[in-house]
């Protein structure tokens, strides 16, 4: 089988590694290519996270309550029942 070999440099050493120099121009590069969200991005998302979470704290706290109920009746039922 062949082997495909990079006859590139790529601004590596003998070695294979990169330089600092080198490392730090494609750090700059990559950050140059990302976005950032504008404020009001940040803050939309923010309220919607403060909103789910408020949501779905009620949401378990009413299912909790809901169990303790229903478990609370059955064991009066199996009280009554077993005649304790």
């Amino acid at each position: 089988m062949s082997e495909a070999v990079d006859t590139l440099d790529n601004g590596k050493n003998k070695d294979g590694k990169e330089g600092i120099g080198e490392f730090i121009r494609h750090t700059r590069e990559e950050l140059d290519k990302t976005t950032f969200p504008s404020s009001e991005d940040v803050r939309n998302t923010v309220i919607i996270v403060i909103v789910n979470v408020i949501f779905f704290a009620i949401y378990l706290f009413l299912i909790d309550y809901a169990w303790v109920y229903i478990l609370e009746a059955f064991t009066w039922v199996i009280n009554k029942i077993a005649g304790l």
